[in-house]
C-alpha cells in the first residue's frame, strides 16, 4: 500500500483532474484507474528503460481490477518524440484489437507522457489517458497541463495537442531508479517555477538531499503549475507563457544538440541563465537575485556555459520557428524580480545573441 498520500486539483471547466503524490502508490493504480470508470482495457507506452523496472507492476495492479493491458515500449530518449512514433504505437494498437474503447497509460518520463498523450488525442479521435511520471521533469511539470506533442528536426513540440489525463498517479519511489544525471536535469524546471512565482521555494530546493523526502517540494511544485494553467489553460492571455521562462532559449540549444547532446533540464539550464542575463537589462532582476538561481543551478550539477559546438546564429534561427515568435516578434519571458515573471515583446535579436554569447567559457 502506498502511504502518506498528498494530492492536488486541477480545476479546469471541462476537464478537472487530480494529481496524486505518494511513496509506493503504483502498487495501488487498478484502484485509482478502476474508480475512473473508462474501461477495462488499456495500452501501457513506456520505454526501454522503465519498462523493464515498473510496467509488471502497474499490469498488476489493473489485473486485480479486471483491466487489461497491452504494454507498448519504445526506445527510451528524446529521439522517439516523433510522429513516426505516433503512427507505430497507434498501428500496433489497432492491431492488437484496441478500439474507441481503450484507455492509454503514459509510463515514464516527459518524452512518454508527451508521446503518449499525443497518442491519445488522435487514437480514434480521442481515448482517456492517464499519466504515472517517473522523473522529476515529468512530475514536477510535464505530466500537468494537458500539453502534449513531439519534435521535428525544426524544433521542439511544434507538433502536438492540448489533451489532459484523467488522473496523474506520482510515485516518488521511481526516483530511486533514475541515474544521477536524469535525477538532477529535472531541478531546472524546479528552479524555474520557484523563480517565476514562489522565490521561498529556493530554500527548499537547496535543502534536497536524494529523493527521499520529495513528496512536498514535488507537490508545491504541481500547485504552482495548476493556479496558472486553471488561468489559462490554452496560453492565450500569456499567463501560462510565463512557464516558458528559460525554454526560449533553452529549446533552441536541445534542438541544436539533436536531442541528444544535452538532456531537456540541462540545456533549460542555460536557458535560464540567458534569460536572467535579459531579464537584468530589461528589467529589474538584481545580480544577487540572478545568483540565487545560478546557485541553485550548481547544486544540482547544471550547466552553466555553453561550448562553441552551437553556434549563436543557428539557435536564432532555431527559435525564429518557436511558437513563441508572434507576428514576427519574440514573446519572451523576463523576470522583474525572483517570484514575479512578465511577457515583454522588448526584446530583440541582439539582446538574445548577447544573452547568448556570455554563456560562453
Amino acid at each position: 500500500m502506498s502511504s502518506n498520500k498528498i494530492s492536488a486539483k486541477i480545476n479546469l471547466k471541462d476537464n478537472a483532474y487530480e494529481v496524486i503524490v505518494s511513496k509506493g502508490i503504483l502498487n495501488d493504480c487498478g484502484n485509482y484507474i478502476s474508480n475512473l470508470e473508462i474501461g477495462n482495457r488499456c495500452a501501457i507506452i513506456s520505454d526501454s528503460n522503465v519498462a523493464p523496472l515498473y510496467a509488471s507492476k502497474v499490469s498488476e495492479s489493473l489485473a486485480n481490477k479486471n483491466i487489461k493491458s497491452e504494454l507498448i515500449v519504445v526506445d527510451a530518449g528524446e529521439s522517439s518524440k516523433s510522429l513516426e512514433s505516433v503512427e507505430k504505437i497507434c498501428r500496433k494498437m489497432i492491431k492488437t484489437g484496441h478500439d474507441r474503447h481503450v484507455f492509454v497509460i503514459a509510463l515514464g518520463g516527459g518524452v512518454i507522457g508527451d508521446l503518449a498523450g499525443l497518442v491519445a488525442s488522435v487514437f480514434y479521435r480521442g481515448v482517456p489517458f492517464i499519466q504515472i511520471p517517473t522523473t522529476i521533469v515529468s512530475q514536477v511539470d510535464s505530466a500537468v497541463g494537458g500539453k502534449t506533442g513531439v519534435n521535428t528536426p525544426e524544433g521542439k513540440n511544434l507538433i502536438g495537442s492540448f489533451y489532459h489525463p484523467k488522473i496523474v498517479i506520482t510515485d516518488t519511489l521511481t526516483l530511486s531508479s533514475l541515474p544521477e544525471r536524469e535525477f538532477n536535469e529535472g531541478f531546472a524546471e524546479v528552479i524555474k517555477h520557484a523563480a517565476i512565482r514562489d522565490k521561498s521555494m529556493f530554500e527548499d530546493i537547496m535543502s534536497v538531499e536524494g529523493y527521499e523526502n520529495l513528496d512536498e517540494l514535488i507537490l508545491k511544485n504541481v500547485e504552482t503549475k495548476a493556479r496558472i494553467v486553471e488561468q489559462d489553460e490554452k496560453e492565450l492571455s500569456g499567463l501560462r507563457a510565463h512557464l516558458n521562462y528559460g525554454h526560449t532559449i533553452g529549446h533552441a540549444i536541445e534542438t541544436a544538440g539533436r536531442y541528444g547532446k544535452f538532456l531537456h533540464g540541462e540545456a533549460i539550464s542555460l536557458g535560464l541563465i540567458a534569460a536572467n542575463k535579459i531579464s537584468s537589462q530589461k528589467s529589474n532582476l538584481s545580480d544577487s537575485e540572478n545568483e540565487i538561481i545560478i546557485k541553485a543551478l550548481k547544486k544540482f550539477n547544471l550547466p552553466t556555459q555553453l561550448d562553441n559546438s552551437v553556434s549563436t546564429q543557428s539557435l536564432i534561427d532555431i527559435m525564429k520557428s518557436d511558437k513563441k515568435f508572434k507576428n514576427g516578434k519574440i514573446r519572451f519571458v523576463i523576470l522583474n524580480k525572483l517570484g514575479e515573471a512578465e511577457l515583454s515583446e522588448d526584446v530583440s535579436e541582439d539582446d538574445i545573441s548577447l544573452a547568448i554569447e556570455a554563456l560562453r567559457p
